[in-house]
């Protein structure tokens, strides 16, 4: 499978100067926060495939308004064409803002997600707006990583994690990709792209949700 993976910044390219076509090789669309709702909506209308998203710590429109025609991942593991996505968002907490956790709220969450992760028999991705901590992160109050995303890793070696959040101008030496034991380590402010393939199991239907 063949994945847009976006983030943080709405790109021209896909989106002022979109071409028809130009999202026709791609599979599936992941989001891991902080863009506009039209953004999002215009891309899994263009695409016309699946778009799973977390919210980042500036989508307090998405509480009222989520995006249409995508489909909220935060919290929750869904299968789409044998591929797992788990998906935890938001940031460390720095003020008063929406999408925003300690540690330990974070912590629990993640917990809950294990139970999910587990009954799905495993996860190929996780989508998180903040890096974990230590790969990716910052030591500002706004941009530290999750110490708890450190921990899903150690669980369930997923073949990715993909974040947002730190913006690459924020340190011109902040790496993009971070190798984790097994786990590549991805900041995909703006977009990138990724290819992978579904592990070798009994498949479902197209769609199957696990929620909470």
């Amino acid at each position: 499978m063949k994945i847009l993976t976006v983030s943080d910044e709405e790109s021209p390219f896909l989106w002022d100067y979109y071409q028809p076509g130009r999202l026709a090789k791609y599979d599936m669309i992941l989001s891991c926060g902080d863009l506009k709702q039209e953004y999002l909506e215009f891309l899994v209308t263009m695409g016309n495939i699946p778009l799973l998203y977390v919210p980042g710590n500036h989508d307090k429109g998405y509480i009222n308004y989520p995006p249409e025609g995508c489909e909220c991942a935060d919290d929750r593991v869904i299968e789409v064409n044998g591929l797992r996505v788990a998906g935890l968002g938001g940031c460390i907490r720095y003020n008063r803002g929406d999408y925003q956790y300690t540690d330990e709220e974070m912590s629990r969450r993640a917990r809950k997600l294990e139970r999910l992760i587990r009954k799905a028999g495993g996860v190929d991705i996780i989508i998180t707006h903040s890096p974990p901590r230590g790969y990716g992160d910052t030591d500002d109050n706004a941009h530290r990583g999750f110490t708890a995303f450190v921990d899903l890793m150690d669980k369930f070696h997923p073949r990715y994690l993909i974040h947002g959040h730190v913006h690459p101008r924020y340190g011109a030496l902040l790496p993009r990709v971070v190798q984790y034991g097994g786990t590549t380590v991805f900041n995909t402010v703006g977009w990138k792209e990724i290819e992978i393939t579904p592990a070798e199991r009994p498949p479902r239907k197209f769609w199957s949700f696990l929620f909470h």
